[in-house]
């Protein structure tokens, strides 16, 4: 039988981290100590309660129905958590929508308000989802570049109007992915103006909401207008390393989030009903386990950062999400500095141009594995001799 593809199955090419993987594979079956920074997977546990409370859960035989749009207790809490964190008061019924992980609806969005040939607003680099959802609905995507010399913030104003007129999504991520940094609240404040004069409905992926450093992210729902315009999508694969659980939400504008939930009923029947109960009761949580969580993980920040500033190479501190974005030397592209990098030192990064055309002269790591295990990739590397004094420039290379 001859299986003939789609056209729109050229859309969605091979991905670098099937690449990455591949050739991962392949030294360790020559003998290779690889070490795997191009994940960001979480490599700690989920806290007690929550694998406690799934296993006792898991043992009803009335949990095992559908659940559809989800359960009265898991959209309460995330209301509560808004009002908590936020002082963001949100109708739990008809604010708030379950999701099967944030990829769900960052990917299917896009089907509930562009038709084909519509523009939808990207930041570049920004996470492979958001090309991906536009390729599935037929949209054009149009990068905002994000540069480090206007603190990877999209700069409106160079969007031409005969774009943003023909727009209907723009999205932006504060802490972002691949991008660790947050937005300003005179950002947001601009971004919700921009929307509201082109009629465009504006997403925030907030996945990394709870993994912060110094400063506590924004909300976009918290500033005037937010909620207007927009929309928020929220996970609990990283907070609380929940990723293979699959339940995340999106909480915002009503009418956004009423189109939404009708797509999905098309599409879906809901998350396992353990699976909500423990999110519920994460959202919920009010003990040590998220500043434990940042704790670690701004301890392994700053090892890494440490370690490679004394083998020469300078990278400014992300200032929330669990990855680090370094500047490359000159002498190479990211997908050579990748590639290089996990042959000679058997170290496995993420090369910014996966995430774009801007995304050239970077890398990506996440860091996600213990101090132990990133001091030896930190003498790996030095010991690749890729980062020395002659091949480095301290000069941006967006």
């Amino acid at each position: 039988m001859d299986i003939i593809k789609s056209q729109r199955m050229n859309s969605f090419q091979q991905s670098i981290f099937s690449e990455l993987s591949k050739r991962k594979n392949s030294k360790l079956s020559e003998g290779a100590d690889m070490i795997d920074l191009s994940i960001g997977s979480p490599d700690t546990p989920p806290p007690s309660f929550i694998t406690e409370m799934i296993s006792d859960l898991a043992k009803d035989p009335t949990m095992y129905q559908y659940t559809l749009k989800g359960t009265d207790q898991f959209h309460k809490s995330v209301a509560d958590n808004y009002l908590r964190n936020y002082d963001v008061k949100i109708n739990h019924d008809t604010q708030v929508a379950l999701l099967m992980g944030s990829q769900d609806g960052l990917v299917h969005l896009p089907l509930v308000l562009c038709d084909p040939g519509d523009y939808v607003l990207v930041p570049d680099p920004g996470y492979t989802a958001y090309e991906a959802g536009c390729n599935l609905a037929g949209a054009v995507k149009y990068p905002m570049p994000l540069k480090k010399e206007n603190g990877f913030l999209p700069d409106l104003s160079l969007i031409p109007d005969e774009v943003s007129e023909k727009a209907k999504l723009m999205i932006i991520s504060y802490p972002g992915n691949p991008v660790p940094v947050l937005a300003t609240e005179e950002f947001f404040k601009e971004a919700i103006a921009f929307a509201k004069k082109y009629n465009i409905v504006l997403l925030h992926d907030f996945a990394y909401s709870e993994l912060y450093f110094e400063t506590k992210p924004i909300s976009l729902l918290s500033i005037e207008g937010g909620m207007d315009v927009g929309i928020e999508m929220n996970s609990l694969s990283k907070s609380f390393s929940m990723a293979g659980c699959r339940v995340a939400y999106a909480a915002g504008n009503e009418e956004v989030i009423g189109l939404l939930g009708s797509l999905k009923s098309n599409l879906d029947y809901g998350v396992f009903h353990p699976f909500q109960m423990a999110a519920a009761k994460a959202l919920m949580d009010q003990s040590s386990f998220l500043d434990e969580m940042r704790s670690n993980l701004q301890k392994r920040r700053d090892y890494l950062l440490s370690g490679f500033a004394d083998i020469g190479w300078h990278i400014d501190p992300p200032q929330g999400s669990m990855f680090i974005w370094a500047e490359i030397p000159k002498n190479y592209t990211s997908m050579e500095f990748a590639f290089e990098l996990l042959e000679k030192a058997h170290v496995v990064v993420t090369p910014g141009s996966a995430f774009g055309e801007y995304g050239e002269g970077f890398i990506r790591m996440a860091m996600v594995q213990p101090e132990e295990i990133l001091d030896k990739a930190i003498m790996q590397i030095k010991n690749s001799r890729m980062i020395t004094p002659h091949a480095w420039t301290a000069g941006s290379n967006s």
